[in-house]
């Protein structure tokens, strides 16, 4: 079966989007993809490689390799600061593409740096009317976007998703004091500096707290889902500074831990052993002398008020549907679920949608992980080959 002198269009250039163009040139097929950053990866572009002596799996290599492989793939067209303007279908879609605006985000100096080198060259992006410097190398910002229109057989939408916005739990005092962060600005960090620092001091942190479920399975915002990825990411990224650092003093504030990976037993008994696991959710945060954080909470058995300080609160923020998705349902009339995010018509085959020839993969459809959103992906792949053998 051959997908060949077809051409499909696909939606989104994180790890999702970046599996479904591979997939598909792999099997002959002539891919459009369109990503509304300056950079392929999406969110997991930024995550560190979390392994001690042995591979956790937590998937960081994964949308490397990935990423390398799709920019080094002539049959995959790359449309960055690009978004789907129209899209109509009379047998094949009809597509007007229009320049998106990263600028949204665009940092006061004009200069976005991407996390990785596998998008080389385009690793640094400027806005010229912008910048007092211009990095050597620097890509500008006027030279990305695609307008235009062109014909495609089928469509894969994997736009993925939107982190938790921290600032919405106001007691936990996000964007207010310098050593609360989210689990993705660890990432971050750690990419930046190699190690896990205090952004006050840039001093490694002694005593670190991991609230879990930040932004999921929260009754109040209506956010009643899993998002999933919480407890994976901060338990692999805590074990991570505890193997670096033994004296680290680790605590984990959880509801349920999420089960994990066929080895998950063993190593969320490594983890229990080495860190402080206590199942509550923290009251509030307040700053104290040395840029420290006390944290107020509740303890489970009598009930009773419990402060303690701590150098570092990472808070593990969950996944949310992308603002974006009412208008790509709008726009490829397919459906959203009760959720937010956008739905599939077969319990059985979840890339499915109501309108034939298009198709979803990863966060766009619901949490899942890395691998996850591969998985998926590769499916959606398969789907469009089912697609276009019988509408030829």
């Amino acid at each position: 079966m051959s997908t060949e002198n077809n051409k499909i269009m696909v939606i989104g250039g994180g790890i999702a989007g970046l599996t479904a163009a591979w997939e598909l040139s792999r099997l002959g097929a002539s891919v459009e993809l369109v990503e509304k950053t300056c950079f392929l990866g999406g969110h997991a572009i930024g995550f560190c490689c979390k392994a001690t002596d042995e591979c956790v799996q937590c998937g960081a290599c994964s949308v490397e390799d990935m990423l390398k492989k799709v920019v080094g793939e002539p049959g995959i067209t790359v449309h960055l600061a690009t978004e789907v303007d129209k899209i109509g279908k009379n047998g094949i879609f009809s597509v007007k593409l229009k320049k998106s605006s990263p600028t949204v985000n665009m940092p006061v100096d004009g200069v976005i740096k991407g996390y990785s080198k596998n998008n080389d060259p385009l690793y640094v992006v400027v806005d010229k009317d912008k910048a007092a410097q211009i990095p050597e190398g620097a890509v500008d910002l006027s030279e990305l976007g695609t307008t235009g229109e062109l014909e495609v057989d089928a469509v894969i939408l994997a736009s993925g998703f939107q982190p938790f916005n921290a600032e919405i739990k106001k007691t936990y005092g996000y964007n207010q004091f310098k050593n609360v962060i989210t689990g993705m600005d660890l990432e971050r960090i750690k990419r930046q500096y190699g190690d896990v620092i205090r952004p006050s001091d840039k001093k490694q942190p002694e005593t670190i707290a991991f609230i879990l479920c930040v932004g999921s399975r929260d009754e109040r915002l209506g956010n009643l889902w899993c998002s999933q990825v919480c407890c994976p990411y901060a338990l692999r990224m805590a074990n991570d500074i505890k193997f670096k650092n033994e004296e680290a003093d680790i605590s984990v504030f959880y509801m349920d831990i999420q089960n994990f990976g066929k080895n998950f037993p063993d190593f969320y008994e490594k983890c229990q052993s080495s860190m402080n696991f206590i199942r509550t959710i923290p009251v509030d945060i307040f700053p104290v002398e040395d840029d420290k954080l006390k944290m107020r909470y509740f303890n489970e058995e009598d009930g009773q008020s419990v402060e303690n300080v701590f150098d570092l609160v990472v808070l593990a923020v969950g996944i949310t549907p992308d603002p974006d998705n009412k208008n790509l349902a709008k726009l490829l009339e397919i459906g959203l679920n009760v959720d937010g995010f956008l739905g599939g018509i077969d319990p059985l085959n979840r890339t499915r949608t109501a309108n034939e020839g298009v198709f979803i993969a990863g966060t766009v459809e619901g949490p899942k992980s890395i691998a996850g959103s591969m998985a998926q992906a590769g499916q959606a792949a398969a789907e469009v080959m089912k697609y276009l053998e019988v509408n030829k």
